[in-house]
């Protein structure tokens, strides 16, 4: 094993870039160790991820899975280790690059992204869950509210498992959201975190390479995703003020487009709904894990995790207006 380096990025999960060279092999092959922190913005499951990424090869580009160590006996902390993929998530000469990608501007690269990102949400939201092995997924019954109730059940333990101060706004939020939680008809694999700053292309063409993180990954409502991708932290402003969804498109043509890849029809009160969740689950990160991860020493990016406790409030603010107007 050689050229052991550590990867920029990435508050969820420590990264090493290295070299790995069998006897009799004089080239090697770069691989990626993806390895849990002691404490994160968001505790995830390596075995969730691999199973994710084994189910969705050869229908999004995604990383290969070399080696899973879910339960951490052999690195000390749950891991995984996946291929290594060329490509770049924001234009190597563009402007506006920040955390996590946020603040990204693809400009003339957005015709290229576009059509790639929106068919990826569809690909996602197309799979046959039933028919891959996810056995450590478990899936809401269809026509019953378990959908969002489970994810309100799992942010809600995530808060009060790592809350630094409570806070008024979230309780209520949490509050909100059990009365308000929609019925999902017909549940699919979410990707959860899929947006800017989360997928690969290479240069000049524009093709994706690879589609990442999937460790938020699970079964549930597809609003969910696209309340994800529509937040405002995830876009960007032309200059006559029109909103692109992460950076690369109009809203109301990103969500005719998506219903006309997918063929699903989107419910503004239910994507209305996934919206205060998503701000919710934002908040629980920001005020709740990012900070205690901080304050704890717990996390080698702990500058970043102190930078996302302040932005809490913009959620909070979020939180206050999306429910206003649902």
């Amino acid at each position: 094993m050689s050229d052991v380096a550590r990867m920029a990025g990435g508050a969820s999960k420590e990264q090493f870039a290295f070299t790995l060279r069998h006897k009799g092999d004089g080239v090697g092959e770069r691989l990626v160790l993806r390895m849990d922190p002691l404490e994160a913005i968001s505790q995830t499951c390596r075995g969730r991820e691999a199973q994710v990424h084994v189910a969705f090869a050869g229908i999004l580009p995604v990383a290969s899975v070399r080696s899973v160590d879910a339960d951490g006996e052999i690195m000390g902390q749950p891991a995984i280790i996946l291929g290594f993929v060329n490509g770049v998530t924001e234009p190597s000469e563009g402007t506006g690059h920040g955390v996590s990608g946020i603040g990204t501007r693809y400009d003339d690269w957005a015709a290229k992204l576009a059509p790639q990102f929106i068919d990826a949400l569809a690909q996602v939201h197309r799979f046959d869950w039933r028919s891959a092995d996810l056995s450590y997924y478990a899936a809401p019954e269809a026509g019953t509210r378990q959908a969002a109730i489970w994810q309100v059940n799992w942010w809600s333990q995530v808060w009060w498992d790592g809350v630094v101060q409570p806070v008024a706004m979230v309780t209520y939020a949490e509050r909100w959201l059990r009365e308000h939680a929609p019925i999902c008809d017909a549940p699919v694999m979410c990707h959860s975190d899929l947006r800017l700053g989360n997928f690969m292309f290479e240069e000049p063409s524009g093709k994706f390479t690879a589609v990442l993180d999937w460790e938020l990954a699970h079964i549930g409502d597809f609003h969910e995703d696209i309340a994800w991708a529509i937040q405002r932290l995830f876009g960007t402003w032309t200059d006559d003020g029109t909103f692109l969804v992460c950076g690369l498109i109009a809203r109301d043509e990103f969500l005719r487009a998506y219903e006309a890849a997918s063929g699903n029809r989107i419910d503004p009160v239910k994507l209305r709904y996934y919206e205060v969740l998503n701000a919710y689950k934002c908040a629980v990160i920001d005020l709740g894990q990012a900070m205690r991860a901080a304050t704890q020493s717990n996390n080698h990016q702990d500058i970043i995790l102190t930078w996302l406790g302040s932005a809490g409030a913009v959620f909070l603010e979020q939180l206050v207006m999306l429910i206003r107007e649902a």
